[in-house]
């Protein structure tokens, strides 16, 4: 079952709608296949922003609404649940379909509808985790449409990316003396392994990070439940969303080595990292930035943050995507027809 939702409209100080705002939620064709997107911005005026969610297949409205709200003041925030994740999630899709090829397709499909919906030439794009994968691929095949690129949690050579953090948790368990940690580690041993492995892992990890406890795992559903946005019947394709699509693509993206496939962009480029990071090491994140050659650079720490720094640090992460507001202004609007 899916359920579209409903997003609040954005108010001014008076209570009134704002004008020249926009607050839309819609399942939108793309690459034949009925996808969520949700539009927010105080003006669209301000340069589109779209966001691309990790995984693959987990979506993160729910975090960037509750902590990220902010970012509606100076972009035009385009949430999109990709094919097979979410509110997109449909069991009758062919695994065959979730394929890198295919998510380029359909984001450049969203990225089309978006510049004309707002009559701007370029969008920003911000890519977390997988999405930074997608979204560094997809900025080097269209340049002319992206004017500026944010990684947070930036993937590099994604295999390296999987050996450091495996062995991070086996290299703490062993200190810790946690043997069921280790267990489950050595059980399912190094990478590469299949996707069924990648959420052991993850797990362990998780676990041996604290990040397993109850008030932590009551929080995070909160966020991805608690706005108008989203529903408890938004659950079960939350959690089959992510098995699905992780199960589907994750043979081909973990192989992705992004040195080799994007040397280069020709947009300013930023990368947030979090210091705490454990899944996607900081330095694996800067291994890329280093390597990258582009207009302009700029490398950013998160020194209390793990995975999602959107969540642990909201404020210096909105603070810093606001700064980025000025890289992201296209110089051109398109022409009307």
């Amino acid at each position: 079952m899916k359920h579209l939702g409903s997003t609040t409209p954005i108010l001014g100080p008076e209570g009134r709608i704002l004008p020249n705002s926009v607050a839309e939620v819609e399942y939108l064709r793309l690459g034949g296949v009925d996808q969520w997107v949700m539009m927010r911005g105080e003006n669209i005026d301000n340069p589109p922003l779209i966001v691309l969610h990790g995984g693959p297949g987990m979506s993160e409205m729910g975090f960037f609404r509750h902590a990220n709200a902010p970012l509606e003041r100076h972009f035009t925030v385009v949430h999109w649940d990709q094919r097979g994740t979410g509110k997109s999630f449909d069991r009758h899709l062919p695994k065959s379909s979730l394929t890198l090829a295919q998510f380029i397709a359909d984001l450049d499909e969203l990225v089309e509808i978006v510049r004309r919906r707002f009559n701007k030439a370029q969008v920003a794009i911000l890519g977390h985790s997988w999405g930074s994968a997608l979204g560094v691929i997809y900025a080097a095949r269209f340049p002319e449409k992206v004017s500026l690129y944010v990684g947070a949690a930036q993937i590099g050579d994604w295999p390296l990316a999987e050996r450091l953090s495996y062995a991070y948790g086996l290299a703490e368990a062993e200190k810790r003396g946690d043997l069921k940690a280790l267990k489950k580690l050595r059980g399912i041993g190094p990478p590469p392994y299949p996707a069924e492995s990648v959420f052991v892992e993850r797990m362990v990890v998780n676990g041996l990070d604290d990040q397993l406890r109850p008030s932590i795992m009551w929080k995070a559903g909160r966020y991805l439940l608690g706005r108008p946005e989203s529903s408890i019947l938004d659950l079960p394709n939350l959690i089959q969303g992510f098995r699905f699509s992780l199960d589907a693509m994750w043979a081909e993206v973990s192989q992705l080595n992004l040195l080799k496939l994007v040397p280069a962009l020709k947009m300013p480029v930023v990368i947030f990292a979090g210091r705490r990071d454990h899944w996607v090491m900081a330095e694996t994140s800067l291994a890329f930035f280093d390597a990258l050659d582009a207009p302009s650079k700029k490398f950013v720490y998160f020194e209390h943050s793990g995975h999602e720094m959107f969540v642990d640090e909201p404020e210096k992460f909105n603070a810093e995507m606001a700064e980025c507001r000025i890289l992201a202004m296209p110089p051109l609007q398109l022409k009307s027809a």
